[in-house]
């Protein structure tokens, strides 16, 4: 007999939403374990780390928050992640890492906090602490995690390739050669981990978007309330990432011990910026929002050399192959298109 079915017999012998809600609480011991994992979050404050936290919550895990602020600093959605555990904490700070780490004793660290700003990582005035957060802060992390013998998730980013060619880029493919300053430090981040720890799911992501935070999908909403005519670059072609989903992807990676190099992108295909661009707006209009219509915002293709130069370079090719996750047994997130749908209904816009 199936555990559900037990449940329903038992649910209706003795009757009652406590009884069943009890035995609700059995199942989702039996689903994940009897040892309640223990798991620290770093960046909670961004995008990806708002939802890891939430997803947590959602499968009744202990899930601990970390980022610099004094206390959590993310959007008040009141979802769970702002009523959960929460630690300050410096990552650059080998000291301060030892010791809060030391002390929680998590199974699991999800490391999601790191240097974004592209462009800006190329000021020279810039880069020490784009490296300091990236390459140190990891390497802080990885050191006591590997003391704690915890499993560790490190996010990195297609960058660490030069983004040249069309053809996807393979998760265990070593042919390194970021173009810029960001990219550098998240491979030499991906370095840390991997020559610290044996425990470790190095997953690369791309184009990403998410509720807690600012992204591709809430700028473009924003300038065309203000302009009627935009342009985006047609000749970098990638995949969008929901963190929505890839938490999901995240948490079922750590209850797992299939170690290594991941790519994880949203499905649906491989797209431009101005694909993308014109899909948030179709759907944004299907939503009733005629402003976002055709009649009255024109987007128009430009290769990236007609957009201008950008302080950072950036790669053309950000295809991400993710056949490895299934191969390995892991749920592929659903399709860019679908997301963008269950994004646009999360956000105010």
């Amino acid at each position: 007999m199936t555990t559900t079915q037990q449940m329903k017999n038992q649910t209706s012998q003795y009757g009652g939403y406590l009884i069943f809600a009890v035995l609700a609480s059995q199942l989702r011991q039996i689903d994940y374990g009897e040892n309640n994992m223990k798991v620290f979050v770093t960046g909670v404050a961004g995008q990806l780390g708002h939802d890891v936290m939430n997803e947590l919550a959602k499968r009744g895990y202990e899930g601990i928050g970390s980022d610099i602020a004094p206390s959590y600093s993310g959007v008040q959605d009141e979802s769970p992640v702002t009523t959960m555990p929460y630690v300050a904490m410096d990552i650059t700070d080998k000291e301060a890492v030892q010791k809060t780490l030391t002390e929680i004793k998590p199974d699991v660290v999800v490391h999601c906090a790191a240097w974004t700003a592209v462009d800006l990582a190329e000021d020279e005035d810039k880069q020490a602490k784009v490296k300091a957060i990236n390459v140190d802060g990891t390497a802080n992390i990885a050191s006591v995690c590997k003391e704690l013998d915890a499993k560790m998730v490190y996010i990195s980013t297609d960058y660490v390739f030069d983004g040249q060619g069309t053809e996807p880029w393979q998760p265990d493919c070593k042919d390194y050669k970021p173009l810029n300053v960001y990219g550098q430090t998240k491979l030499d981040g991906e370095l840390a981990v991997s020559s610290t720890l044996d425990k470790y799911f190095i997953v690369r992501i791309a184009w990403v978007f998410g509720k807690n935070g600012k992204n591709f999908i809430k700028t473009m909403l924003n300038v065309a309330k203000t302009h009627d005519k935009l342009t985006v670059v047609s000749d970098q072609i990638g995949t969008p990432t929901y963190t929505y989903d890839l938490a999901r992807l995240l948490v079922d990676m750590i209850e797992t011990d299939k170690y290594g190099y991941y790519h994880a992108t949203n499905e649906g295909g491989y797209i431009s910026w101005y694909d993308f661009t014109k899909e948030i707006f179709r759907q944004a209009v299907a939503m009733g929002r005629e402003e976002y219509s055709e009649d009255r915002v024109s987007v128009a293709p430009v290769t990236t050399a007609e957009y201008g130069v950008s302080k950072a370079k950036r790669p053309f090719n950000s295809r991400l192959d993710k056949s490895k996750l299934v191969e390995n047994g892991f749920e592929p997130l659903p399709t860019w298109q679908d997301a963008v749908a269950r994004y646009l209904k999360e956000i105010e816009f």
